[in-house]
């Protein structure tokens, strides 16, 4: 009894993670999931192929991307599923012999009563002992012979019975292996299917260099318009607290900095298309796009940006390709939401975190937001701040 605890024991951590690895590679599967359903709804929205052929190309990569993460899952979920299988067959391969063992000792004690059924033969036993200690246990013996054999009947009965029901489990876990399988092997037919598309949609834009190369100066234009006006905005608004020595909320700046990584997102549904950072064209390689301050996220169309957390709006500014702006102050951190077409807040607002400050401007039938957060005069990436979805 104790050892069987202490396996209990030393085993309950494990059978508590693998329970925990699991439950979180759901959740991970399910987001995965929801978000390329929600890119289909992105890419059905799409109108003119022309105008959103790279939007339409960085919507695929993103939903490639999950798709083989979907796939990495399934196998990781396909050899736990064969672990425990062998598990299992060693597990019925040594109740099976256990049950051999019992069989045979049982024959042998069946044998042994059917011997000794005759009284005469009892008394011809007891009085051939050498001693009266002897003559006691083998009265003893002979006396508990058919109780012993009852016993020994029902310990392999239950015995028997727990490997049915160890069999019945691994079968069960052999045709949860099979249905893992087949779902696996569809969702490698996706992703065949979407990088297929992938490839028709590259092979488009690689025939559009010059239509390209003229979208991408006229971005790079208002990118480093934009980058210019935001690092402007913030140093004045730095000095004037140095020089005015306006008190900063350095408790909220507190709090904004201990939920780094959950924070919010700025529109309740959305897939990053644009990331932090200097990247380079998913078609011609070779060719830098425009450093992104922030980050980039395909919505809905006419979604409602919300504000990440508590604050007060320092400043809304129009700028070109990016319609209106709203920067907010969280003590010595800022945010940065653009392409709103209406606002639902002014200059000195005190704002809640998750109350929508603005509706975004469409695009076709979706709309985009570009989000930025800055320490000070600091750029930050959004990615490491933003709670993951």
């Amino acid at each position: 009894m104790k050892r069987l605890l202490l396996i209990l024991i030393i085993l309950l951590p494990s059978l508590s993670l693998s329970a925990q690895d699991i439950s979180r590679q759901s959740e991970q599967k399910k987001r995965l999931e929801e978000e390329i359903e929600f890119i289909n709804k992105q890419l059905k929205e799409i109108l003119s192929k022309e105008k959103a052929s790279t939007l339409e190309l960085t919507l695929i990569t993103r939903k490639i991307s999950n798709r083989k993460a979907i796939i990495e899952g399934i196998d990781k979920e396909i050899v736990e599923i064969g672990r425990k299988i062998n598990e299992k067959s060693r597990s019925i391969q040594t109740l099976q012999r256990e049950i051999d063992t019992l069989e045979s000792y049982y024959a042998r004690l069946v044998r042994n009563t059917y011997k000794n059924r005759d009284t005469k033969v009892w008394f011809m036993y007891l009085f051939a002992s050498e001693s009266i200690g002897q003559g006691y246990r083998r009265f003893s013996y002979l006396k508990n012979l058919s109780g012993v054999v009852n016993a020994q009947g029902v310990k392999i009965k239950e015995k028997q019975a727990q490997l049915e029901m160890e069999k019945a489990q691994l079968q069960n876990m052999k045709k949860e292996a099979e249905v893992t399988r087949a779902e696996r092997e569809l969702e490698y037919k996706q992703l065949l299917s979407e990088e297929n598309i992938s490839r028709q949609v590259a092979d488009n834009l690689a025939k559009s260099r010059k239509q390209q190369m003229r979208e991408l100066e006229r971005k790079r234009q208002q990118v480093e318009k934009l980058n210019r006006e935001i690092e402007s905005i913030l140093s004045k608004a730095v000095k004037t607290q140095e020089k005015e020595k306006t008190p900063i909320d350095y408790t909220l700046s507190g709090m904004f900095e201990q939920n780094k990584g959950k924070l919010p997102w700025p529109v309740a549904k959305g897939v990053v298309i644009g990331k932090f950072g200097v990247h380079y064209h998913p078609v011609y390689k070779n060719l830098k796009l425009p450093e992104n301050n922030g980050i980039d996220i395909s919505t809905s169309k006419n979604a409602e940006v919300l504000c990440v957390f508590d604050g007060v709006v320092k400043q809304i500014i129009m700028m070109p390709g990016y319609n209106q702006c709203i920067l907010i102050q969280h003590g010595t951190y800022f945010t940065f939401y653009c392409k709103l077409k209406k606002v639902n807040v002014k200059t000195g607002d005190k704002v809640a975190t998750g109350e929508p400050i603005g509706i975004l401007n469409e695009e076709g039938n979706t709309s985009e937001i570009h989000f930025q957060i800055w320490k000070g005069t600091t750029k930050q990436n959004p990615a490491v701040w933003l709670r993951p979805r």
